[in-house]
């Protein structure tokens, strides 16, 4: 066979069909709308009640409460040093209030790093109480005497916390209870000696002890508001008391935050590529939901308004064993009445769930809408995946009451305004610029208010990671 007659026979022949590149020209293909996989449940969004806002302000009054220096204490590391910010000793209730810059920084170089094991004790029951406790890492369990004769844990505490500070201000005081590390600790320790030593040195500090010791003492009731005075169980004609509600006199005000975008399209796209799908709303349905992801994160994470730096310390607690078992949540709701729903990152309701299933627990689930939610104790937990999980693996787990009548949480909007598509979002049409760009304004407004402390309470440090 020559070369000609081999290349003869390879060449293909005519072709006797219409091809599938051609034919694809003049076919209609089925298609979906665009997707977006950042689109998630938003529970948040969908299970708070939504308050109005008229002036973009809601202010949250409030019965008079005494504060106390009940914050967390930040530290600086450097390597394995671990140094206490000298202005962050002003949560101490000894402290509060002080602001003499070089005398805190005296204090704080005269704290002293320590490092205890699981298990160690770091103060004992009924012992003198000389010296403050600045926990910088680690979980600490405050252990006391139970009903029974046997240890009870009375609470944990984790980093940022602290405890001893009586001692700044007793000479003569006793630990209560029994201080016994969970896990390996960090901890800064400053003695009542050393405390000393700098009040006599310095004039300002001694003028603010004297001061804090001169004020009356404050009558309030277990939540830190002013007592009422009332009367009852009496007879007779007995004189009854005075009493006024007292309030705040500088409450707080929630402004509501923003989030925008400028949505662009061509002319030419929404001239020509409307058929069969309409470019201009399917490009705005798609912007509408990233504001929406982004709105649920902002109620969960912002600094200002969002629930986990809007939780009080006193309503934090920390798991007794790292992964959120029962007890955990039990303590939990036990904080609040009235508790609507759980908030949780789909791990930590994995790692939950392992917990049940080595207690042969099975918890009930409800139908929300056609999804079947998990409950425990008849609260759903419901997954929000904008709950931070940590490099450490490990997350937090949100518990609130919601609602205004029940002094709760409440979502803030305000509806009504401009070109508004839904309460409190709208689409305005900015013009069409010089390259035939299309553009709109898309604008959503809200915002979050916690009514009374005890309406929001957060697990923290919840370990993820746990399978044994």
């Amino acid at each position: 066979m020559s070369v000609g007659e081999e290349v003869r026979e390879q060449t293909p022949g005519p072709q006797k069909s219409l091809g599938t590149s051609a034919a694809r020209n003049l076919a209609t293909t089925t298609k979906s709308a665009p997707q977006m996989q950042e689109i998630s449940s938003r529970w948040l969004l969908r299970t708070l009640p939504w308050v109005d806002v008229k002036g973009g302000t809601y202010r949250v009054n409030r019965r008079l409460s005494y504060s106390v220096g009940d914050g967390r204490v930040t530290f600086v590391k450097t390597g394995g040093d671990v140094r206490v910010i000298p202005a962050e000793l002003g949560e101490l209730p000894a402290l509060r209030g002080y602001d003499d810059e070089d005398v805190l920084a005296e204090l704080a170089r005269r704290c002293t790093q320590r490092e205890f094991a699981a298990g160690e004790l770091l103060a004992s029951f009924g012992s003198r109480a000389d010296e403050v406790f600045l926990l910088a890492h680690g979980r600490v369990e405050k252990v006391g005497t139970g009903p029974y004769g046997d240890d009870a844990v009375l609470g944990t505490l984790a980093d940022g916390a602290y405890f001893g500070d009586q001692a700044l201000l007793d000479p003569e005081g006793i630990w209560e209870y029994t201080a016994r590390a969970a896990t390996a600790c960090t901890v800064l320790t400053l003695p009542r000696g050393d405390f000393e030593q700098v009040a006599e040195r310095a004039e300002s500090l001694r003028d603010h002890l004297q001061q804090l010791r001169s004020l009356p003492e404050q009558r309030a009731n277990t939540y830190g508001e002013k007592q009422i005075d009332l009367a009852a169980g009496h007879v007779g004609e007995e004189v009854l008391p005075g009493t006024f509600v007292d309030y705040e006199s500088a409450p707080r005000e929630y402004e509501l935050s923003v989030a925008q975008t400028v949505l662009r399209i061509h002319s030419r796209v929404a001239d020509l590529y409307n058929q069969p799908m309409n470019q201009t709303e399917h490009q705005l349905r798609l912007t509408v939901e990233a504001l929406k992801e982004r709105q649920e994160h902002e109620l969960v994470n912002n600094r200002e308004f969002g629930l986990l730096n809007n939780c009080e310390y006193e309503q934090r607690l920390q798991p007794h064993d790292g992964a959120p078992s029962p007890d955990d949540m039990d303590e939990l709701l036990s904080r609040r009445r009235g508790s609507k729903l759980f908030l949780a990152h789909p791990k930590a309701i994995s790692a939950f769930g392992r917990e049940l299933n080595k207690r042969g627990l099975v918890p009930e689930s409800i139908d929300v809408a056609g999804n079947r939610i998990p409950t425990w104790r008849g609260v759903p937990i419901y997954p929000c995946n904008k709950i931070p999980v940590s490099d450490a693996r490990t997350t937090s787990i949100i518990c609130m009451r919601t609602g205004e009548e029940d002094q709760g949480v409440i979502g803030l909007r305000q509806s009504g305004i401009p070109d508004e598509i839904e309460p409190s979002l709208s689409v305005r049409f900015m013009g069409i610029s010089e390259q035939a760009i299309i553009s709109y304004l898309v604008t959503t407004y809200y915002s979050a208010a916690v009514l009374v402390p005890d309406a929001l309470g957060v697990l923290e440090n919840v370990e993820v990671g746990r399978w044994r």
